[in-house]
């Protein structure tokens, strides 16, 4: 029912004056808005969204409600881009579909690569070598492949290079290659409301105690609300980083609020070495970018009681190969392993486990 033509083809009859449908995005973010700027939208599919509803004044639209005949860009790249296509195609209408990736490479004067392939190419071209270390460390070979295919797509922008993954965020932090034990000491810094540390308890009933860390008194307020029937959660109204202070946060971003210089709020915030003096067995970091500054402030947990980690590394490019880098700096004594939990550029974890013989 959709439309098959080359791509340089299909983005010039689409971004053509001439073009004699209507055009639509899929996706809410700052590619949606260059596609905009260059050819204007009459819409953005969003099945979760109502008839009335809008984003940045453009009409939000459920995949059924396409026209006949129209042209849709893919702007996806976060979550759930290949879904969000085969969303399109199962919709039964007959449109011309075509991928942001593959409209701006067909049309680079007009349009830019999405920020995160900009600053993986420029990370990339810099640091090859820490790039070629960082797939030789790695455990298995699940963890090589997934490597190869976040690098492919954020060096191109192809949700192709995604087709074999899928939205498992209830797994994120709780792979096998990590597995939970009776008497966890859980530090789950993020906590954001409670999600992480939910899991953790439904998981391994057994644990020992959790120390949640939240800045946000927002998402403080709902985690504890979430965990009220759990038992032994320490919750700890800050953030955590290399050092005891206060810094600038955006406390407006729900799971996104992230320490920033511009941020709207301030937050105390601490470090783990000097917030918990028991031995923990199991960190996750989840910072939004701030993972390097936490562990720096958790290097003599690291050092002393070779917790497993599970660490967020899609930020930042650069913390791919920087993260492990630091952490096997403290112990080298680490197997690495490396796992995805979306079909877009968002939520890559790099687990650290003690090597077979240790903890």
């Amino acid at each position: 029912m959709n439309q098959v033509m080359n791509s340089d083809g299909l983005a010039s009859k689409i971004l053509s004056p001439k073009f004699d449908g209507k055009r639509f995005a899929i996706g809410k973010n700052p590619e949606t808005l260059q596609v905009h700027a260059v050819a204007p939208l009459a819409g953005i599919v969003d099945d979760s969204s109502g008839s009335s509803d809008r984003w940045q004044g453009i009409p939000l639209i459920g995949a059924t409600e396409l026209p006949p005949g129209c042209g849709v860009i893919n702007c996806a790249t976060s979550v759930a881009p290949v879904s969000a296509e085969r969303r399109v195609r199962a919709a039964g209408v007959a449109v011309s579909l075509i991928s942001f990736d593959c409209l701006q490479r067909a049309q680079p004067n007009s349009l830019r690569p999405p920020s995160f392939v900009c600053e993986m190419n420029a990370d990339w071209e810099k640091n090859k070598e820490e790039w070629r270390k960082l797939r030789d460390t790695l455990a298995d070979e699940e963890s090589k492949t997934v490597f190869d295919d976040i690098v492919q797509f954020r060096r191109t922008g192809s949700y192709a290079h995604m087709s074999a993954y899928r939205v498992r965020l209830h797994d994120q932090y709780f792979d096998d290659v990590c597995p939970l034990r009776s008497g966890e000491v859980f530090v789950d810094c993020g906590g954001f409301d409670g999600d992480t540390t939910e899991q953790l308890a439904r998981r391994c009933p057994q644990y020992n105690r959790v120390w949640l860390f939240e800045p946000s008194e927002v998402n403080m307020q709902k985690a504890k609300k979430r965990l009220a029937g759990a038992r032994d959660i320490h919750f700890v109204p800050k953030g955590v980083s290399d050092q005891i202070g206060r810094l600038s946060f955006n406390s407006g971003a729900g799971s996104a609020s992230a320490v920033s210089d511009s941020g709207d709020a301030s937050i105390d915030v601490t470090t783990i070495d000097k917030e918990i003096e028991e031995t923990v067995s199991f960190i996750k970091m989840d910072l939004e970018g701030w993972e390097l500054k936490a562990l720096a402030g958790a290097r003599h947990h690291i050092e002393r009681d070779h917790p497993r980690l599970a660490i967020a590394v899609y930020h930042h490019a650069s913390d791919f190969w920087m993260i492990p880098e630091f952490i096997l700096s403290i112990r080298s004594d680490y197997d690495v392993f490396l796992r995805h939990y979306t079909e877009g550029w968002s939520e890559t974890v790099m687990y650290f486990v003690p090597k077979s013989g240790d903890k």
